[in-house]
């Protein structure tokens, strides 16, 4: 058989085989070109689908058809009606454009020069504004509101609506970038629901996020219409995107989930203008091409907006098929030439490839070659388009739109490689930008102040806006808007947390399974627990969470339609459209996609959901940190649960296995708390306070999520104390196990898997030694550290003040003696408290590349274990003269401290 040609993303049906019968050929084609006459392209699609399924099923050998010619995938006689008034919608869009521009422009005035950008949005207005005016629903709607997921580059174009809409003054438009100089008048430079929280939904400026986070939305309203949530039947999920963002691995790595879900709530609109920020996406190939065979091999349907309506007769007078072969055979790189160039460049460098192509537009003038548009700015066709998508069933869409990158802005601008860098236009730029959208402003207004040209607005009794608002009406109101007005959430009273508070009696059980528990209980709870979604890769049974299979199902929209291989087993794994669990696979990156859906459900559908993100805590912060980041750039409420956390408590797995800095990691996100919890009790007033801040009455920011390190390796779990300090629970630090002896005063603070060393070394320094040892359980190296800086940075402020005494220094203000500090992470995270505390410190840490060995073995390496602490603790006293000066030397001689085969601190036990 013959191979496929895709040298340029072509489908190659014929162009390797031989034509062994010319003559008869002519005849089929013939008689499929009178069919088309005769019947219309919908009849002929059905015909043709039905011979290759014929084909098919008598083996003839036909190539799957992984790309379509260069032309638009809508025929002319299947375009709809355009039902907008065209004239008014192209005046108030010239507006737009125009304002969008000048804002950026203004923002580089002298003294500003902050920047922005001009050409994206002025490429991608059309598609913008036929999705406005006839298909983005807002909030108000009946079906509750459409999500959109705006293209970053390109919000000016959406503060430029806003302003003709009355949304936003000329005040406001001015403070572009400036969000902390102009506060009250500021707009941020991309989509940011933190700096607009009543503006922007959506951050979507973090290169490849917006499409994984757009994919798992649309799950997330599927899985709130299955689960009884909300009925999301009539709510869509638009996402813009770049052609060169789709080199992004997450633009396309989660398509194939979409497809299985058949997300038809779904359209990617691909804004293909062939640019990246430097030059060319595929100056040698076709991206279009390229796209629709990735998309279309991943499930979805797939349209192609390549040409606007001056095309169309072309096309028609094309019968040989001539154009459409320069169309595909034309390369990326020379499609932006030409729109760099001018309508006689066109017609000698394209249609010039063949006589028959060159005489197709003899009768053209060199000015009627340049106004032919490409698709993706001619609303009829992008109207076709959006209304095809959504009307599709069965598969998400994309639209695929042609473009220009700085479409109307003139010469300088137009197609160039430098013009996603360019922020201003010179006099003369605004002058042939204003005459070619023929905004009535005057050259005397112009050159008064070439720095500040005026934005144009005419008001709101004129016909344009008039017409403009009253489509927003009728479509349900603004867009963008975010509101966070929610349904009541009640929280689960103290009876949900008796299973924390109680311990594990004589049952061994590490801190992973105490969640598990606490987890479960709280998923009982008849009015919250419905809210809480387990979010969970491909590691259920690692963390003991198999047993939720059963009773709370993975949620799956086709249910489950194969005989279950464990059906006969107490913990099956069972598939469910109303399942509770959302089970990704092996996909952190979806996880935090899935997390975020379900963390801002309180804004986006009014509806609050817990997500409860359970994960290997070295694939967390590591690999997924820009994710989170715009998890809480959205301002998402719910938990990330570092599972199997620590660089040696992880005993056989090794190296990329051994997390021993993600609570480094996870404080550089303000909106990010982490704790390290020692015993479940902690972790039952922890989440506590996590639920309460999140959705209590009297929570200061809401807008928090909750990381807690948890481990495998399994303790006996303590009843929580009578006399609890919740207080230092909560603030990251608080008295354990005081001294019980009298002698040279020690203090020993450690945190999650490292306190039983700690207690360990407690009782090795009274027995051996005579040292009166307290023990801290720090349940948040990373909270005492903020509010130590806080503290700080008050006194800095208010010098003429009290100074307000950091939580954890005021904790330790009457422990004595020098302080030894460990825990299962390098030495950096207890290090974060240091300067707060007048004590002598000294920091243990696990500071090198994790390895594969057992517990104890790998703590003495480290010199992190209970002996290490005694040691340290030692050498401290005897410096200070409160020891023997040799008892160091004599202890490390004593435990053999410098044998990883003599470490006793650590069990084995707990899944790996």
């Amino acid at each position: 058989m013959a191979a496929e040609d895709t040298t340029d993303i072509l489908s190659g049906l014929t162009n390797q085989l031989p034509d062994r019968d010319p003559e008869e050929t002519a005849e089929w084609m013939q008689s499929l070109d009178e069919l088309i006459r005769s019947q219309g392209t919908e009849r002929a699609q059905y015909i043709m689908r039905s011979l290759l399924q014929r084909a098919g099923a008598q083996s003839v050998g036909v190539p799957m058809v992984t790309t379509t010619d260069y032309v638009n995938t809508i025929p002319v006689d299947q375009e709809p009606e355009f039902p907008g008034d065209e004239e008014v919608e192209r005046r108030y869009r010239a507006w737009l454009r125009w304002n969008a521009a000048i804002m950026v422009h203004r923002a580089q005035r002298p003294g500003i020069g902050v920047g922005g950008h001009i050409s994206t949005y002025a490429g991608a207005a059309t598609l913008y504004e036929v999705g406005m005016n006839h298909f983005f629903r807002g909030k108000d709607h009946p079906g509750g509101g459409d999500q959109i997921y705006f293209q970053g580059h390109a919000s000016p174009g959406m503060y430029a609506r806003a302003f003709l809409e009355g949304r936003l003054s000329e005040e406001d438009m001015d403070g572009f970038r400036q969000e902390k100089s102009r506060e009250g008048h500021a707009l941020s430079s991309y989509p940011h629901p933190r700096s607009m929280p009543d503006f922007w939904e959506f951050p979507t400026v973090s290169m490849g996020i917006g499409p994984m986070n757009a994919i798992y939305q649309a799950q997330s309203n599927r899985y709130l219409q299955n689960r009884g949530i909300k009925d999301t039947s009539d709510q869509h999920v638009w996402a813009f995107l770049g052609d060169g963002e789709m080199d992004e691995p997450e633009s396309r790595g989660l398509l194939q989930l979409a497809a299985n879900d058949k997300l038809d709530n779904l359209t990617f609109v691909v804004n293909c203008n062939l640019q990246r920020l430097d030059g060319p996406v595929r100056g040698n190939g076709k991206i279009m091409q390229e796209l629709e065979a990735f998309f279309r091999g991943a499930g979805w349907n797939v349209i192609k907006v390549l040409w606007g309506r001056e095309w169309d007769s072309l096309l028609e007078k094309d019968p040989n098929g001539a154009l459409v072969d320069i169309m595909n055979s034309t390369l990326d790189g020379d499609y932006q030439t030409y729109k760099a160039e001018n309508g006689g460049f066109i017609r000698d460098h394209f249609f010039g490839k063949s006589p028959e192509t060159k005489e197709l537009v003899a009768n053209l003038t060199d000015e009627e070659i340049w106004q032919l548009k490409r698709g993706g700015h001619d609303y009829r066709k992008v109207y076709a388009a959006y209304k095809a998508a959504t009307e599709f069933k069965g598969k998400p869409t994309v639209i695929l739109a042609h473009t220009v990158k700085g479409y109307g802005l003139g010469t300088h601008f137009e197609a160039r490689n430098a013009t996603h860098q360019m922020k201003k236009l010179t006099l003369e730029d605004l002058k042939a930008f204003r005459d070619h959208l023929r905004i009535p402003i005057s050259d005397e207004q112009l050159e008064a102040d070439p720095y500040q040209p005026p934005y144009y607005n005419p008001g709101p009794d004129t016909p344009e806006i008039k017409y403009m608002l009253e489509r927003r009406r009728e479509l349900g109101g603004n867009v963008p808007e975010r509101r966070v007005k929610h349904a009541p959430l009640h929280l689960p009273d103290e009876k949900a947390y008796e299973v924390a508070n109680r311990g594990s009696g004589k049952q061994m059980a590490a801190t992973t399974m105490a969640f598990v528990r606490l987890l479960k209980d709280l998923m009982r709870d008849k009015e919250f627990g419905k809210r809480i979604v387990p979010i969970i890769p491909d590691e259920a049974r690692t963390f003991g969470m198999d047993s939720f299979f059963p009773t709370a199902k993975i949620y799956n929209p086709k249910g489950q339609n194969y005989l279950s291989v464990d059906r006969d087993l107490v913990l099956a794994y069972k598939e469910s459209p109303q399942g509770q669990i959302v089970h990704v696979g092996i996909n952190e990156g979806g996880s935090v996609a899935a997390f975020t859906a379900a963390g801002t459900s309180y804004a986006t559908h009014g509806e609050p959901l817990i997500p409860v993100y359970v994960f290997y805590s070295m694939f967390g912060f590591q690999r997924t940190a820009d994710y989170i980041w715009a998890a809480t750039d959205q301002m998402a409420r719910g938990f990330l649960i570092s599972a199997t956390a620590g660089r040696t408590t992880l005993t056989g797995e090794g190296l990329q296995h051994a997390d021993g800095h993600s609570p480094i990691l996870a404080s550089t996100n303000p909106a990010v708390k982490t704790y390290d919890p020692a015993y479940g009790y902690e972790i039952g007033h922890i989440m506590r306070r996590g639920l309460e801040e999140m959705y209590g009455p009297d929570s200061e920011d809401p807008n928090v999520i909750y990381n807690i390190m948890v481990y495998n390796e399994p303790i006996r779990q303590p009843k929580a104390p009578e006399d609890l300090d919740v207080e230092g629970i909560i603030k990251g630090i608080y008295l354990l196990a005081p001294a019980k002896i009298d002698g040279p005063r020690a203090q020993l603070l450690a945190s999650g898997v490292a306190v039983p060393w700690a207690l360990e070394a407690q009782q090795i320094l009274a027995e051996d030694w005579g040292v009166s040892a307290d023990v801290w359980s720090v349940t948040s190296w990373n909270e005492l550290r903020r509010d130590g800086l806080a503290a700080e940075e008050e006194s800095f402020l208010h010098p003429d003040a009290e100074p307000r005494v950091p939580f954890v220094t005021k904790q330790l203000a009457g422990a004595t003696g020098p302080i030894v500090a460990s825990t299962d992470y390098m030495k950096a995270v207890p290090d974060q408290i240091r300067q707060f505390v007048p004590n002598e410190f000294a920091t243990l840490g696990a500071d090198d590349f994790g390895f594969a060995d057992t517990r104890a073995a790998a703590r003495r390496y480290f010199k992190i274990d209970s002996h290490s602490m005694v040691v340290r603790t030692l050498e401290m006293l005897a410096r200070r003269g409160e020891v023997d000066a040799g008892a160091p030397a004599e202890a490390i001689k004593k435990y053999d401290l410098l044998n990883v085969n003599a470490g006793t601190s650590g069990n084995a036990g707990g899944d790996a």
